[in-house]
């Protein structure tokens, strides 16, 4: 008999400064059985990064082909296709030419892991990447996220420029945000 998912539930205080964005989000997030707390924390990093109208986590691990984080618009079209961890750099490719009209974006769990992924791609020539964001967390951030495992977290966060500033019940913990590019 299969384990079934962990539900999270997300209340956090959102100012991201340079989208002009000030926003109380609420997500609940199903945590899969094999999923790490590092990719949970991602996903919802990812959510708050890249906040807008419509943003909803997608399937994760259940269904590996689809987005972690997905907006849609009114008419149901895809504004926001998003994928964390580790995806592979042709899979990606074939998300953003499937999307054309979404932001097509992949954070990763460390700098190092995103530059093997843009390595990766140049190496096999995928030229088309370059219209996809490529960010990473510090993997202290990451790290520091993972060790709170309480089902029910509120939280503020703020995001200037490329750096998180994470506030929980007085404790304050940042960290960069790293960008690269496949072009």
């Amino acid at each position: 008999m299969a384990l079934p998912a962990t539900l999270y539930d997300f209340q956090i205080e959102l100012s991201h400064v340079d989208a002009q964005v000030t926003q109380r989000v609420a997500a609940r997030v199903a945590r899969h059985p094999s999923e790490s707390m590092e990719r949970l924390w991602l996903r919802v990093l990812a959510h708050c990064w890249l906040w807008r109208e419509g943003i909803e986590q997608g399937p994760g691990l259940c269904e590996p082909d689809l987005p972690d984080v997905i907006a849609r618009d009114l008419t149901g079209s895809v504004t926001l296709w998003v994928r964390v961890g580790r995806p592979e750099p042709l899979k990606v490719q074939q998300e953003a030419d499937r999307n054309p009209r979404a932001e097509v974006a992949v954070l990763f769990e460390s700098p190092r892991r995103m530059e093997a992924f843009a390595a990766e791609a140049r190496e096999a020539g995928l030229s088309r990447l370059g219209r996809v964001a490529l960010a990473a967390v510090e993997p202290a951030l990451l790290s520091a996220l993972a060790a709170i495992e309480d089902r029910r977290v509120r939280l503020s966060l703020t995001i200037v420029g490329d750096h998180f500033y994470v506030e929980r019940g007085g404790v304050a913990l940042d960290g960069p945000l790293h960008r690269t590019s496949v072009a």
